[in-house]
């Protein structure tokens, strides 16, 4: 908890044995609340590993996407209380060693969302990152901004940290079960008025990382310069597709939620 707000880590998890005790290990406890994990049908030991570990857990009984897992990460962080949510990839491509730092400026009120930057300190190459990312990263991320008059250093993180308000607020059901999801949720926060905060995070590439292969890459890209031009037909009152609509759909606290684990002493 930090200045009195509940704060969530949430894991949107897919064959995450090898490497999710490492990331558990990593997470600052003095100011993480609880830890929620969605597994996104796994093939591996990920739900076991998370329940020795006293993981609250969560299962779907078929897979639903990266994008899918997290409106059930999410959904689940809001019945549990959470003021402040902050995803962690369980698959140790990001430092869950920032968590403290990311929640201390959504806690204060500086910014509504926060995402961790591989591009800040000039990092991602270091980190392993290929060459043919790093290069559609600053692509895109150069066309992004262009198209939202804004001036992130990436739009592509995984690290992120949102407040209660704006999980609530986004008509985050109308967004991509897919990939897209990522850059869609941050495409609604500017539409909807709320900000972004940035700060550099260390990133490692290695076996098991999660990344997705290139036929997916290449979709993704085009995928972020069809959001980011819908992105500016709304702001220019062209037309407003559904995810920028103030009526779509949000999402349900009440929706039905399957839990393979839960641990009762972090809700009490």
């Amino acid at each position: 908890m930090i200045n009195n707000k509940k704060v969530i880590v949430i894991m949107p998890a897919y064959n995450a044995e090898k490497t999710l005790e490492k990331v558990y290990r990593e997470i600052y406890r003095d100011v993480v609340d609880e830890i929620i994990l969605v597994d996104d049908f796994s093939k591996d030991k990920t739900k076991e590993i998370a329940k020795e570990l006293k993981i609250t857990t969560i299962l779907h009984q078929k897979n639903r996407g990266y994008g899918g897992n997290q409106k059930s990460c999410y959904t689940a962080a809001l019945k549990a209380g959470a003021d402040i949510v902050i995803m962690v990839h369980p698959d140790y491509q990001y430092s869950p060693k920032l968590i403290p730092a990311v929640a201390a400026m959504i806690a204060f009120d500086e910014y509504d969302c926060v995402i961790g930057s591989r591009m800040l300190a000039a990092s991602a190459l270091k980190g392993g990152m290929p060459v043919y990312k790093f290069i559609s990263n600053r692509f895109l991320t150069i066309f992004q901004n262009l198209l939202t008059w804004k001036k992130l250093s990436e739009y592509h993180t995984g690290f992120r940290g949102f407040s209660r308000k704006v999980l609530e607020s986004l008509p985050l059901k109308e967004c991509s079960d897919d990939f897209i999801f990522d850059n869609e949720i941050l495409a609604q926060i500017y539409y909807f008025g709320y900000s972004i905060g940035e700060i550099s995070c260390p990133t490692k590439y290695f076996k098991e990382a999660s990344s997705i292969n290139f036929r997916r890459s290449l979709k993704y890209g085009l995928n972020v310069l069809r959001i980011s031009s819908l992105y500016l037909f709304a702001r220019c009152k062209l037309c407003v597709p559904h995810i920028f609509k103030k009526d779509g759909q949000r999402l349900n606290q009440d929706d039905e939620l399957i839990y393979y684990y839960k641990n009762s002493d972090e809700e009490n």
